[in-house]
């Protein structure tokens, strides 16, 4: 073989090894790759529980207020009358109220409601 010339066999032992110091470079940029977007996730996961843990402390608030002829009217007042109705007249617990409908009818200066999908009445506004 003249002088200079590599066989064979020395080209493809020098592309082995460089393919095997490539793939090991790829390799450890892949897991740098990796661990960082890991941490990323983790981060973002966490970030993500603080989030739903602050929304479920704190709930909406909602305030209703019916306003008509010089009259207010608001959604808790509306619903205490209706409760009181329940425990007073009618007998019954709180306890045992599972829903309450409640109709506005200004028109009729009445609020009809339903509870338990049974009992019905109205109020005066």
């Amino acid at each position: 073989m003249p002088a200079g010339k590599k066989s064979s066999e020395e080209i493809v032992g020098e592309m082995i090894e460089k393919t095997k110091k490539v793939t090991k470079k790829a390799t450890a940029k892949a897991e740098v790759a990796a661990k960082e977007a890991a941490k990323k996730a983790d981060s973002m996961t966490a970030e993500a529980k603080k989030a739903v843990a602050k929304a479920a402390k704190k709930p909406l608030k909602e305030e209703i207020y019916l306003q008509y002829a010089g009259k207010e009217i608001s959604k808790e007042a509306l619903i205490k009358q209706i409760k009181e109705i329940w425990t007073k007249e009618l007998n019954h617990k709180i306890g045992d109220i599972v829903t309450i409908t409640v109709y506005l009818k200004p028109e009729d200066n009445k609020a009809y409601y339903v509870i338990n999908g049974e009992v019905s009445g109205s109020i005066d506004l």
